[in-house]
């Protein structure tokens, strides 16, 4: 009998991913290494039917209809505006370049999906919110894809309930010297803190070495300190957040692990944790599991790539899935971004 259960579980799963069918046509721009890790294996995954792939050159074009059989290779855009049968754009290039690119998507009618940063400003952000309503895109997501990450959903629903107080956020990396990395890297934590806590402003802030800062935020239920550094090492490179809380302290790294720890009692101003020494207990609300290689325990899954794709993809093909970074969303992320640049 348990036998029986065991096999109808495992047959009922795999019947789910195989009737997990897509029906339009999609293209995708550009061809980095960031576009080869995190995005190409999900679409792969889930069978979404690639019909172009856009570069800027020929020779990769060769080389792409090559490698993936099947597959048009183009460097004109405007091969893929102009085909009727591509619903679905996902672009993916050079960030000076998306906001052109997506400019030029939105135009012609097409769902976008716009890696992060869809643009350079909050103007230019205004600018691609009016084309889509005047051009009537269905579905325009940004591909700020920590939003979609397990932990980070995880600690949102929990902060809803809580009495907030303040919170640190250390973003730290190696040397970025092909680009701006306030708007090309730093937009990952500080949409992290407006995600989480609400449009903020600045309260003070430091440029302690070029592309290195130190900000203080203030929300309107809580303040923050964030500290955004290209001073450090890339093969250490590191996200870290704590949220402090009436109850307690969350801590958030590198959105592979969450937890939480309880505020012992306090009765008439007196820690009782002074009078009675007890064991601080750490509640793990999630934590990456690398033993089993299944999809909810890749790296691409706990990031958020996967279900920023798998979300995209399905609300083009008009099944019901919740856009948790359309262009409005991102609107405090990018002013907050203006007034650090000034």
């Amino acid at each position: 009998m348990i036998q029986q259960l065991i096999n109808r579980y495992k047959r009922m799963r795999t019947e789910r991913y195989l009737n997990q069918t897509y029906k339009c046509q999609y293209a995708f721009v550009g061809m980095g290494q960031h576009s080869l890790t995190n995005l190409y294996p999900v679409l792969h995954y889930l069978q979404v039917p690639l019909k172009y792939i856009c570069v800027t050159n020929e020779r990769k074009a060769r080389l792409i209809e090559q490698k993936f059989k099947g597959i048009k290779a183009t460097t004109r855009l405007d091969d893929i505006l102009n085909d009727e049968d591509v619903k679905g754009v996902l672009v993916a290039t050079s960030p000076n370049a998306h906001f052109s690119i997506a400019s030029q998507v939105l135009q012609s009618g097409k769902s976008l999906f716009i890696e992060k940063p869809p643009c350079q400003s909050l103007e230019q952000l205004q600018e691609l919110i009016k084309l889509q309503r005047e051009f009537g895109s269905r579905v325009v997501m940004v591909g700020l894809q920590q939003r979609y990450a397990p932990a980070v959903q995880i600690i949102k629903r929990r902060l809803k309930g809580e009495q907030l107080l303040n919170y640190d956020l250390h973003y730290l990396t190696g040397a970025y010297p092909e680009g701006n990395a306030l708007i090309d890297l730093y937009i990952h934590p500080i949409d992290l803190a407006t995600w989480l806590f609400g449009k903020a402003e600045i309260v003070s802030y430091l440029e302690i070495d070029k592309q290195s800062y130190i900000l203080m935020l203030r929300h309107q239920h809580i303040v923050g300190t964030i500290e955004l550094s290209t001073c450090h090492c890339w093969q250490d490179a590191r996200q870290s957040l704590t949220v402090h809380t009436r109850s307690g302290s969350y801590h958030l790294a590198q959105c592979e692990e969450l937890s939480f720890v309880s505020k012992q009692a306090v009765i008439a101003g007196v820690p009782i944790e002074k009078l009675l020494p007890r064991r601080q207990s750490v509640e793990c609300l999630y934590r990456h599991n690398g033993f089993s290689p299944t999809i909810v325990n890749n790296s691409i899954y706990t990031q958020g790539f996967f279900q920023e794709v798998y979300t995209f993809v399905n609300a083009v093909e008009g099944k019901k899935k919740s856009i948790l970074t359309d262009l409005q969303s991102v609107k405090p992320t990018l002013k907050l971004i203006d007034d650090i640049m000034g």
